[in-house]
């Protein structure tokens, strides 16, 4: 739509003439910012129905984009600005000012060449992998990752666009959404989201999944004549093997895109970083896309340079050293001590998210967590993970997946610290509402302790009596049943019927019913 004249909000921002497109939560446009002098993009968030607590909502607005603003990474739009403009009307619009982004589209790029060449596919998928990784370290989720929504500069460098529905992770701001409409594109979608369950950072790699698919085959995994058939396929259908498209696919390659259209969250890699780092060994010998992105000389490629060739460490070198014990920068005794020390009297005083504050910089000195061969360095770090789960942060699921990832490398899965994290990463997400996530996650682990303890250890039996109480809030009351009553069994052979935790699985039995 056209207007008579620009849109200036807040006298500082003209508007262009025309938006440069549309999606579900309003507009993007052009535009120039008279203060600073420079060309920006303008986001327009577009509310159907005006609720009761407007105020209330624009203030949360705001807060979701400072988050967004702290992100900070050069493979996203830095956010300069984000408030709330009134027109002569009196008409409300919160818009978000961003960088202008000057490129190509991805999905342009794939309908120009039909099928990515791979080198860059696997360039691509990894500037958005090291993205996403920094977004959900901040406990920000995309969800509506596309190929429209990335951008090929010219020199080669990715960006990631419109985090739109990132900045309405929060439930309570679902009213900036149609009333019951699923967040998303139904051609990349992941099932959890498909089915209205909580969205995690798996679930954006989900969508990455289906961009890395079809750069490669050049169709995307799911096709359909209906939202509805492709949303069906998204849940229940498997995508035709890439090889079928390209006979020239690494098969560790098809393999990781196979990992990450996994239907089940957990069976999908354990965060971007892994998706990453599997990535990296594709990108080479990419030749230039004549008109999107060329050899030429960057003043960003020329600074990336300096940063790879300062940096570099040969395979060899970090093949030799064991995990959790690289060079990652080193924190003294006194420091973590004194650290945990106020974050715990935080913690005592309710002040769990200035107390997750205080340890992040202690825990991840230069963004990359302690390692693992010190066990006060382990100790501070469980010790950031369960202030993060008990402030009801998002991060703190993928704090737990870290720690306990890097303890199960370095020490084995049966260590107990690493149960101990598996157990935090599937609380949070029954925290969050994802109970599906976490009775697979508790399953799992089940699983792994089964093979190393017997039957009746106190550690199986509590993961059982989880793994019953689960399987009874996501709506499986047959399988609960079952559980509960085999666990009830044991439970009364070994410690008698009137035993504390008999009685406690016996009266979640009697609530169930027949």
């Amino acid at each position: 739509m056209t207007t008579s004249g620009p849109i200036v909000l807040n006298d500082r921002y003209t508007l262009d003439r025309a938006p440069l497109g549309r999606g579900g939560m309003g507009e993007v446009w052009g535009g120039h910012d008279a203060v600073l002098g420079r060309r920006v993009a303008v986001k327009l968030v577009r509310l159907t129905d005006v609720p009761d607590d407007l105020a209330e909502l624009e203030r949360r607005f705001l807060r979701e984009a400072r988050v967004m603003a702290r992100l900070g990474h050069p493979g996203a739009p830095a956010i300069h600005d984000a408030g709330v403009s009134e027109d002569a009307s009196h008409a409300r619009r919160m818009f978000i000012v961003m960088e202008y982004v000057d490129g190509v589209r991805l999905d342009d790029v794939i309908a120009e060449t039909e099928s990515v060449p791979l080198g860059w596919a696997a360039a691509i998928g990894a500037q958005v992998a090291a993205v996403l990784a920094a977004a959900h370290v901040k406990g920000v989720l995309h969800r509506d990752l596309k190929p429209s929504n990335l951008i090929l500069c010219r020199d080669g460098a990715v960006k990631v666009i419109d985090f739109g529905l990132a900045l309405l992770h929060d439930p309570d701001v679902s009213k900036l959404t149609r009333s019951g409409a699923i967040l998303g594109t139904a051609l990349y979608m992941p099932p959890e989201q498909v089915r209205s369950e909580t969205a995690t950072a798996r679930s954006d790699l989900y969508t990455l999944g289906c961009v890395l698919y079809e750069m490669i085959a050049g169709r995307p995994p799911f096709v359909g004549d209906t939202e509805y058939a492709i949303l069906e396929q998204q849940v229940g259908a498997k995508p035709t093997p890439l090889g079928d498209f390209r006979a020239e696919v690494p098969p560790d390659l098809a393999d990781l895109v196979a990992e990450l259209l996994a239907k089940d969250p957990a069976k999908r890699p354990v965060d971007a970083a892994v998706v990453h780092r599997r990535l990296l060994q594709y990108v080479s010998g990419a030749r230039p896309l004549p008109g999107m992105a060329d050899q030429e000389a960057s003043p960003r490629r020329m600074y990336a340079d300096v940063l790879t060739r300062i940096l570099h460490r040969s395979a060899g070198d970090a093949a030799k050293r064991a995990p959790g014990t690289d060079d990652a920068p080193r924190v003294s005794r006194t420091e973590m001590s004194r650290a945990r020390r106020e974050a715990a009297a935080m913690a005592r005083e309710g002040r769990h998210a200035e107390a997750a504050q205080a340890l992040e910089a202690v825990v991840e000195p230069g963004g990359r967590p302690l390692p693992v061969d010190d066990p006060d360095a382990v100790k501070l770090r469980m010790s950031y993970a369960n202030i993060l789960a008990d402030a009801g942060d998002r991060r703190a699921a993928g704090a737990f997946l870290r720690l306990g990832d890097d303890l199960a490398e370095r020490f084995g899965a049966e260590d107990e610290r690493v149960v101990q994290c598996r157990l935090g990463e599937a609380d949070c997400h029954a925290r969050l509402g994802d109970d599906g996530l976490a009775l697979r996650l508790l399953r799992g682990l089940l699983a792994d302790q089964l093979a190393v303890r017997s039957g009746d250890d106190p550690r199986v039996l509590e993961l059982r009596r989880r793994v019953g109480e689960l399987e009874d809030a996501v709506g499986d009351h047959d399988a609960a049943r079952q559980t509960l009553a085999d666990l009830h069994d044991d439970l009364s052979r070994e410690a008698g019927p009137d035993h504390p935790s008999a009685i406690r699985v016996r009266d979640r039995l009697e609530r169930l019913g027949p």
